[in-house]
């Protein structure tokens, strides 16, 4: 007959590391349980500014019997209009060349394939204003200068994110004053921000103002800016 023996130490033992296990891990779960209540609210602000940049997209398009009449009398009007652009005080790397095309005019006769009858040259700056009063009074001295083409006026904010740090701000204090009132209808009192996450943030974009008559008077408006926070605040007894 066998015998199978236990080793005495190791039955004591084992009741020793579960109940040091459960030591350990208790706590843990006693931690869990004990985070505070908390409410999660979104506050946004909304501020206005006047735009303080201006983009005039204006140039000229001229037709020939060949590309190269038509870029030569494209070209002409071209060097009048920077010519009236560099009097009236706008620098060189306020001007940029946006468009400059050659393109065919063909036409239908008799049923025939169509005909090149012209060539027709296309060439637009884009000129960068700071002074957006100005605006309207460049593109009349554009249009003087010979400018046929133009397609709009752009305002928008040259630098947004100088606005963003107030919006910040006045988007927290908004989440505060909601977190405040729920703590209050809760009968508690509001404690520390346990997240904060800044949300959507609705830019400045650039609003254009179409083609328009000369000495016809532009008015630039106001740009928004809009920015969302959202806070989880703790709640207390």
């Amino acid at each position: 007959m066998s015998t199978i023996r236990a080793p005495i130490a190791s039955v004591f033992a084992f009741p020793a590391i579960v109940s040091a296990f459960l030591a350990v891990v208790t706590p843990a779960f006693g931690q869990a349980d004990a985070r505070p209540p908390a409410v999660t609210v979104t506050g946004e602000a909304t501020l206005s500014q006047a735009p303080d940049l201006a983009v005039i997209q204006a140039g000229v398009s001229r037709q020939a019997k060949t590309a190269r009449e038509a870029m030569t009398a494209g070209g002409e009007t071209m060097k009048a209009i920077l010519a009236a652009l560099k009097q009236a005080g706008i620098t060189d790397a306020d001007i940029q060349t946006s468009r400059l095309r050659l393109e065919p005019i063909r036409e239908h006769r008799d049923g025939r394939p169509a005909a090149i009858i012209a060539v027709e040259a296309t060439s637009l700056v884009a000129v960068h204003l700071r002074a957006v009063d100005k605006a309207a009074d460049i593109l009349d001295r554009m249009v003087a200068a010979g400018a046929n083409l133009v397609t709009g006026i752009n305002f928008t904010i040259d630098a947004p994110s100088k606005l963003l740090d107030p919006a910040r701000a006045q988007a927290m204090a908004d989440a505060r004053r909601k977190a405040e009132i729920y703590a209050k209808a809760a009968g508690m009192k509001l404690g520390h921000p346990l997240s904060i996450a800044e949300g959507h943030v609705a830019r400045p974009i650039m609003r254009n103002l179409a083609a328009r008559e000369a000495a016809m008077p532009v008015a630039p408006g106001e740009e928004k800016l809009t920015l969302t926070v959202t806070v989880s605040f703790a709640l207390l007894p």
